[in-house]
Formats: C-alpha cells, structure tokens, sequence
C-alpha cells in the first residue's frame, strides 16, 4: 500500500504568493514520509516545505486528504480484483464477528449472497460451533488446508489466519475450497469398497489366498527371518511351539504355518487353553460320548483334535493347560491315540499340532507348574515373534492396513495421519504389542470426524510418551523366556536361573547388567557396521533393512 501513497514533492505547491507570510507555518524538509507529515497539521492546514536555502514551495491538507482518497480507491480496487481473481470463498470479518468482504466464489459455495451477509454477524448464518473464521478471531488460531464442515451438507478445506494491527487481533480471514462433491464420491468409493471385500472374503471362503503370509504385516528384518523360519517348518510334519508376547500375533503365524504345508480342505482348529474351564477342558479337547456326564449332548461330541483331522491343531495359551491334561495330551503327542470322556473305543488323533504361549515355560517347569516331558514333544521346533517395539519399522503399514480396515467399518473419511501422530506412535513402546496398536487405530477412527486426526485423539499413554518401568527380578525370568530361556540346554540350567533371581539379582542374572550387556553388544556392532558404511548412516540404514528414523532412534538409545 505504500507505494500506491503520493510522496511530499508530488504535493508540492511552488508559488508562495498566496501565503500570508505573516502567519507562521511548520516546516518540513523534501525527505519527510507522509505519514510523519500529519501531526504538522494540526497547527496549520498549510507546511512550509524547506531544505537548505530558500523555501520550495508549500503543501496543502486539502490536497493531501485529496491524495489519500485516491490511493484509498486504487487500493480498494487492486483489493477487490486480487480477491475475485482467487476463485476461492474468500471471507473477512472485522473485530465485532461481523462480514466485512464476502467474494464471488463465497455466493457460489455457500449460496448466500453478497448484499445479504455483508456487515451482517457471521453466527447468524453459521452454526459458531462449525465457524474456523470466529475460532481463529477468537483465540489466533491458523490453520491450512483443513478440512472442515461450516454446515452439515457441506465439507470444505480452509486456510484461515487472524488479522493483527499494532499487536491486536482486529478481523479474521479465510479461504475455503468446497470439497462436498469428493467427499461424498469418497464416502460412496468407501461403500462400494466394502462391498468388494465382503464379496472377496465370500470368495475367500471358498477359494483361500494363494498366500499364506498374506494376514502378517511387516517388511522388517525380523518378521522377514520369522517368514524365513516358518518357510523351513512347512516343509516339515513337526510340531511347533511358537514363543511371544500377548499381542504380537501368534495365531495369524500359526495359521501361515498350516496354510504353507496343509491342502486347502484341511481344518484349522484353535482352543484357548486359559479360555475354558478345567473342569470341561478334557472334554472340549478329547470331546465325550453320548452318556459321559449329566448335562451332556445325549448325541455326544467330537473333541477338538478330531475336528482338526487331517489339518492342524492350535493351542493357544498351552501355559494356561491344567496340569492333568497335559499328561493326556503327552500321551496324543506320544501314541498319536487318545479316549474320548466316557469312552472305551480309542481314537487315533491325525493331525499336526502348534501350541502356542507368552509365558516362561522353562520357569514354570522350574516351579512345576509344568511338564518338562510335555514341553521337550512341543519344542521341536520353536518359533520366536518379535515384540512390536523390537520392530517399530512397521508401525506405518501396520497403521495403514487397520486404518483402512476401520475407515470402511466406520465410514470415516480420513485422508492421511499427520507426523506429529506418527511420532508419537513411533515412541510409545506398545506394552500390548500389535493388538493394541489395532486398538489405538480404531479409536482415532472413531474420534476423527471432520477428517484430521488429532494428537489429542491419542489414549494418555502415548500423548504422554511414557516409558515403560524396568523389569524386577521376579518379572526377568519371564522376559528371558524370548530369546534367552528358549537356547538353554536343559532344565537344570532354568532352576539355577530361579534360585539366583530368588535369591537377589547377580551380575550374571541381573536384568539391568544383561541389558547393559545388550546394549554395549549393539553399540558396538552399529558402531562397526557404521565404520564399514564410511560413517553414512543413509547406506547403514539400507544394509540393515531399516529405515533411517529407526537407526537414529536406536543409535540415540545407545548414545551413540
């Protein structure tokens, strides 16, 4: 605007004639801003303009006001064009939330025109609930390219941002781009896509996905090793004991295992262990004849293990399985035989048994709390799932797959989550591992209304970073169990572990030196990996198969 303002020597009258020198004028000098030359006119309508020497000339107020309203008009005129040129709803208010501009592109969106709004309270045509532009006069507020719902039909994308004179907020501005037509094309895509799933997992049904790794998410190098194994278990009847945390996934892995080296007929039965009574766990598992016992199908019941005839049997929880049991079920895993309840014919059990457990076996042999014979017919080959913060990598398309699972159960409209989101969720530590990762992504679907997730969507947890206590001495025997436990040679070797922790933490047992240990192994082989890479940690990050935020991390955890 300050070039459009006339300068002193463009207002300069030269002839003194009509002065009456009598009077005394203020003076000013050629180089005088205009806007320092008002006050001077406050003791005259006339200033006297004068350099070295004689005076040159004078200005008038008359002429100076004449000026001003010129430049007010060129301005309002360069404003105005600058406005309608945008081709967006451009909208100002002033500081009593009042319309003060109301573009062409505004008519056109919001269907209200121009005479009617203008100098009009902007809440009387908007609920002021919805209104960014009274949010942002309010309290400062900006924002861009949010997406937002100015009324219940309508979804747009707002750039606002308040308007401040000498440290005051005065008005507020915005622009908004009516994004209802996408919107509702989405929302539609969105029902037409969950069409297409339920008919694909009908198809599923009946023809069941050529690949078996297909429900495991991850590209990281551990659950890439973790494919590796159960890769080579495929190609083998053994059984299999698969050892991780509650939440890392242990039945999804077991179902690639069958799926890999069972046809595509055969059952896959899972059974909770610590889901079902005692009391009517041998007859859920080994099932029971007609007449076994009062309260009874008088038709009886086929077990667990003869419904997975020809397929494959999980045991989810085996820890939880009363001690009683696991004698029967050595003997199926022995004789490959077993008696129904109340039955006096033996049936041969054919099928290949997973068992599956997020507890220390080896500790609770040592407690006898369970079988070491039943354990050594499981552990043939044992299968160890990372922990989600030992593969935080994956956290992106592990998000990314369950948001897209709820954006269509909930018919949520949600572009993208932003990066503080991200960092937060790349922080946390995730204690319930990738089940509660779903969990947390269900419920910023559920909160996230007009489109933006907002860290604040987040559960206490993460918003807060916390970090999660060091493990005691009663809890280490239990981490150890991944992978620590599971390379001991024998029983023995887990007793002398209990009875050490028992008795006070030691150098050799304690979980702080062994994490210690740990550390200063990891660092020291990062530090001779980043050597090798010339000290690019770009080029480490793509040798380790991570991406380089992990490695930063990491290296930061270290103190490196």
């Amino acid at each position: 605007m300050k070039h459009l303002l006339p300068d002193v020597m463009s207002l300069l009258r030269t002839d003194l004639s009509n002065l009456n020198e009598s009077l005394p004028l203020p003076v000013i000098s050629s180089s005088t801003e205009l806007s320092e030359v008002f006050p001077h006119f406050n003791e005259s309508p006339y200033l006297l303009v004068q350099d070295e020497g004689p005076p040159m000339g004078y200005i008038a107020l008359n002429d100076v006001l004449q000026q001003m309203l010129h430049a007010h008009r060129l301005m309002e005129a360069y404003f105005e064009t600058t406005l309608e040129t945008a081709g967006t709803a451009l909208t100002l208010i002033n500081e009593e939330a009042k319309v003060a501009y109301w573009t062409s592109g505004a008519e056109h969106v919001f269907s209200i025109n121009k005479k009617d709004i203008i100098g009009q309270p902007a809440a009387d045509f908007f609920p002021p609930d919805r209104l960014q532009s009274l949010r942002t006069l309010y309290t400062g507020e900006t924002v861009y390219r949010k997406q937002h719902q100015p009324r219940p039909d309508l979804f747009a994308l707002i750039n606002a941002r308040p308007v401040v004179l000498d440290g005051r907020i005065v008005g507020a501005a915005a622009a908004e781009v009516d994004i209802t037509t996408e919107i509702r094309l989405h929302q539609e895509l969105l029902h037409m896509t969950s069409k297409v799933q339920h008919l694909e997992k009908a198809v599923a049904r009946l023809r069941p996905d050529s690949d078996p790794f297909a429900g495991i998410k991850g590209s990281s190098p551990v659950i890439k090793q973790c494919l590796e194994t159960i890769r080579k278990i495929s190609t083998t009847s053994a059984t299999v004991l698969i050892l991780g945390e509650s939440g890392t996934g242990k039945e999804l892995f077991a179902k690639a295992i069958h799926d890999l080296r069972e046809p595509q007929t055969a059952p896959f039965i899972a059974i909770n262990c610590g889901a079902i009574p005692a009391s009517l766990f041998e007859s859920e598992l080994f099932g029971y004849e007609k007449g076994a016992f009062s309260g009874a199908d008088p038709k009886g019941k086929k077990g667990k293990i003869e419904l997975a005839e020809g397929g494959t049997l999980f045991l989810d929880e085996i820890g939880e399985m009363p001690l009683d049991l696991q004698v029967k079920l050595l003997r199926v895993l022995q004789e490959k035989s077993y008696f129904p309840v109340g039955g006096t014919r033996m049936k041969q059990a054919n099928c290949r048994i997973i068992a599956a457990t997020n507890q220390n076996l080896l500790g609770m042999i040592a407690k006898n709390q369970f079988r070491e014979d039943l354990y050594y017919r499981l552990n043939v080959i044992n299968l160890i799932i990372p922990p989600l913060r030992m593969r935080k990598e994956d956290i992106y398309e592990l998000t990314q797959t369950f948001l897209q699972e709820f954006s269509l159960l909930y018919n949520r409209h949600i572009e993208l989550i932003p990066p503080e989101v991200f960092k937060l969720l790349f922080s946390y530590e995730w204690p319930g591992n990738v089940r509660e990762l779903r969990n947390v992504i269900e419920r910023i679907t559920i909160l996230t209304t007009d489109g933006e997730v907002k860290p604040e969507y987040l559960p206490e947890p993460l918003t807060l970073a916390v970090e999660l206590p060091s493990p005691t001495a009663d809890e280490a025997a239990t981490l150890r169990t991944i992978p620590e436990l599971a390379s001991l040679s024998s029983t023995r070797d887990v007793r002398e572990i209990i009875q050490e922790d028992n008795k006070g933490p030691s150098f050799e047992v304690s979980p702080l030196s062994y994490q210690e240990q740990m550390d200063t192994y990891e660092s020291t082989l990062l530090l001779q990996y980043l050597k090798a890479a010339g000290g690019n940690k770009r080029t480490l990050a793509r040798q380790l198969g991570i991406s380089r935020a992990t490695l930063y991390n990491r290296m930061k955890r270290l103190g490196l």
